[in-house]
């Protein structure tokens, strides 16, 4: 296996407390893929039962479109992982992923993953538990994003009630 690989692949939080054996095992059962700028890794919708970890690069998460355009999500950088819910669930994608400039991807399947697991319990729980810590920072920073999203529409409210009154005092000004 590539050196240079190696070492990206260990500085990512899935395998930094995976032994180089266990963590070379886990690699040799995904593929290795390559993307350039602005091709599409996971189209929403679709269903698929691979977690994917970004090794070089960036990508893009974005969903349907406003005004013509992908309503941006958010980037995901090296040794960040995504696709997540795919080695838990058969569901379709909630998103599109694309790739940011060039991109090398490690995608492993749920059947590999599980296989791995059942081979070596220790290790495939510590990966499992960095999923999960995974999804639970996403799903805190969702849960943040959306309660600014709704401070900021009580202060939109506010808003609306000045303007509305303001717009009646123009209209019936007082005698």
């Amino acid at each position: 296996m590539n050196t240079d690989l190696r070492h990206r692949l260990g500085k990512s939080l899935i395998f930094r407390y995976v032994d180089e054996p266990r963590r070379d095992e886990i690699i040799e059962l995904a593929d290795i893929l390559e993307f350039s700028d602005g091709e599409t890794i996971i189209r929403e919708g679709e269903v698929s039962a691979h977690i994917y970890l970004v090794v070089q690069g960036e990508v893009c998460v974005n969903v349907g479109e406003r005004e013509g355009h992908p309503v941006y999500l958010s980037t995901i950088g090296e040794g960040e992982i995504f696709g997540e819910a795919g080695i838990f669930l058969k569901t379709a994608r909630t998103a599109n992923v694309d790739s940011l400039g060039s991109s090398r991807i490690l995608r492993l399947h749920r059947s590999d993953l599980m296989d791995f697991i059942k081979r070596d319990p220790s290790t495939g729980i510590r990966v499992l538990m960095i999923i999960i810590y995974g999804l639970l920072r996403k799903l805190r920073e969702s849960n943040q994003e959306l309660a600014y999203e709704r401070k900021g529409d009580s202060e939109q409210e506010d808003i609306d009630a000045l303007v509305e009154s303001l717009v009646r005092d123009v209209e019936n000004p007082a005698r």
